[in-house]
């Protein structure tokens, strides 16, 4: 019995291990896919950064996949110095995340 529930926490931590890696892409590989029309350009992706948050300023910008799904990755900070990360679906620009970064 306890060789059994220690197999089955190896399994599920190396579930859990394996279903959290993000890759992240190299340049190469982005403007590749934006030829390919697969996600949107980053002009765009400046102007959606800039509604949401017309008066920040951009820290860093990453392109990430993950399960088949192409991310970007947003840090920006406010006028009031706080850090926000924000995540948006590449493809189609939708925002995923638009929270404080810790």
């Amino acid at each position: 019995m306890r060789l059994l529930l220690r197999i089955t926490a190896y399994v599920c931590l190396t579930a859990l291990t394996l279903g959290v890696s993000a890759r992240d892409l190299s340049q190469d590989e982005a403007l590749r896919l934006r030829e390919q029309g697969r996600i949107i350009p980053l002009e765009k992706l400046l102007e959606l950064v800039a509604q949401r948050h017309p008066q920040a300023s951009l820290l860093e910008v990453e392109l990430e996949e993950d399960d088949d799904i192409y991310i970007y990755e947003v840090e920006l900070a406010t006028r009031d110095g706080v850090v926000r990360e924000l995540e948006f679906d590449a493809h189609t620009g939708t925002v995923l995340k638009d929270e404080e970064d810790d």
